[in-house]
């Protein structure tokens, strides 16, 4: 039995590479990619919302932890809801927010394969490089919040005396914790600017360096906004943290300039017009023998080649 191998096209990825995509192809790969992000969002939610409840609680554990926050009578922690819908909305908005991290992988590389063909090869490396260290550090940032979450609490409820009752809204309470962690995982993503300032040629290592009385003291400041507490404990970690990423980062930048001055070295002494040298064959050109020329299939004699033509191309008659 005989099979025929039919030959693969190229793929979405590699048209568009090369440019041969029209613009409705373009249009549609889109479509597509958005409709498979999305199908893996809507997923990730059914995940969510089965999981909120678990992270809510997760959430909770920096304030359900402090004695001001239990009951005397039961020793439970309790919120406040003030609306009826409130902890079902609060469900759903946890729910998105863990679907959205779950389809993480499904949603990024849907948006990775649709820019890539648009990169060169080197912008393609930087890019792997920068999303393998976003994560870690983004988790660094939360991880950190965490913590400036427990003891800023701990510091804010010592504060209201034993004279007062505390009891916190539970949508509130979320939005709070939520918005610090996603606030200093995006300031952990702070060395990465910089770097990308380095790899692309906008400053040097040297120059970075000279900037970090700057950068140390705008890492204070901006500690000082961001932080729940007036407390130096937590500013002081968060602006330690940012300034020792910020020097692992010119660490960084420095070995990536002395590795672009390696590669200029091999060129230092030529000048911009100079043409590079060429390493020349001088093999002789030898003939090829003459070939015999046989007769039609069947044939008993060979065939003698044909005389030339003793007449120039441009002769008239």
């Amino acid at each position: 039995m005989a099979f025929a191998l039919r030959k693969r096209g190229p793929s979405t990825f590699e048209r568009a590479a090369d440019g041969s995509m029209t613009l409705m192809e373009h249009v549609r790969e889109l479509r597509n990619r958005l409709f498979r992000a999305s199908l893996a969002i809507l997923i990730g939610f059914g995940f969510g919302i089965w999981l909120a409840t678990p992270v809510r609680e997760l959430l909770s554990k920096p304030y359900c932890d402090l004695p001001q926050a239990r009951d005397p009578e039961t020793g439970l922690c309790k919120f406040v809801q003030l609306g009826v819908a409130d902890v079902f909305l609060l469900n759903l908005k946890i729910g998105l927010w863990v679907g959205l991290i779950i389809a993480a992988p499904v949603w990024l590389y849907q948006l990775w394969a649709f820019i890539a063909p648009g990169l060169h090869r080197h912008e393609r490396r930087y890019a792997y490089i920068f999303t393998t260290l976003a994560a870690p550090l983004f988790a660094a940032g939360a991880v950190l919040a965490f913590f400036v979450t427990t003891k800023g609490l701990e510091f804010l409820l010592d504060l209201s005396g034993g004279d007062i009752s505390t009891t916190l809204e539970v949508t509130r309470y979320i939005s709070f914790v939520t918005n610090l962690i996603l606030l200093f995982g995006v300031a952990f993503e702070f060395p990465l600017l910089v770097l990308m300032l380095n790899f692309v040629g906008l400053a040097s290592a040297k120059k970075l360096l000279s900037w970090w009385r700057v950068a140390v003291f705008v890492f204070f400041a901006f500690s000082a906004v961001v932080t729940p507490t007036p407390d130096p404990f937590g500013m002081t970690a968060l602006a330690i943290c940012l300034s020792a990423l910020y020097f692992a980062a010119v660490g960084v930048a420095f070995i990536n300039d002395r590795r672009k001055d390696r590669r200029k070295e091999s060129f230092a002494g030529l000048s911009d017009d100079e043409v590079s040298p060429l390493e020349l064959d001088d093999d002789p050109v030898v003939a090829t023998p003459e070939l015999e020329l046989s007769g039609p299939v069947g044939a008993s004699e060979p065939v003698a080649p044909p005389k030339p033509i003793d007449r120039r191309y441009d002769d008239m008659t």
